[in-house]
């Protein structure tokens, strides 16, 4: 599964609604954190509640590091504040509900059936640093997005992490 946006591109700017109502941008995060943004099929599906876990089982690592963490899926605002309450999920979880991002991004489906997952790590400037796409190895999303947040470094002034 490819996807349109690659390394070294400017990540698509959105404007979504998270489960608490409120609206995230990606501009908000410019020049601040680094951006890991998963998108993901569905909430409450097996693969998607491992993903989603793993995510969070990790979640202070990657504040360490200075990165927001950011799913997104097609579901309301109201199952992300039933999976987030459920798992005790402390990321952004943002509703596409019309796939506008997901196409922007150029997450593709499935067999035109399932929703995409991908993940992408966009650094402070808003650049695409790495992308990860697989439906099956849920886990290794964290995995790949912590390895190459090492490499980025965290917080402003901060050096990599070892």
């Amino acid at each position: 599964m490819s996807t349109k946006i690659r390394v070294g591109d400017r990540a698509p700017d959105f404007a979504l609604p998270s489960a608490s109502g409120e609206t995230t941008r990606l501009a908000d995060f410019r020049g601040k954190k680094n951006v890991v943004l998963f998108f993901y099929p569905k909430d409450e599906t097996p693969g998607c509640t491992v993903e989603a876990c793993t995510f969070r089982d990790n979640y202070e690592a990657f504040a360490s590091a200075g990165a927001e963490v950011i799913g997104i899926s097609s579901d309301s605002e109201e199952s992300h504040r039933s999976f987030q309450s459920k798992h005790r999920l402390p990321m952004v979880l943002l509703s596409d509900r019309g796939g506008e991002v997901q196409k922007a991004y150029g997450v593709r489906s499935l067999f035109g059936l399932l929703p995409g997952r991908v993940t992408f790590l966009i650094d402070r400037e808003g650049v695409v640093r790495h992308v990860f796409s697989s439906h099956l190895r849920v886990r290794d999303h964290v995995a790949e997005a912590l390895d190459v947040l090492r490499t980025l470094g965290g917080r402003e002034g901060q050096p990599a992490l070892a």
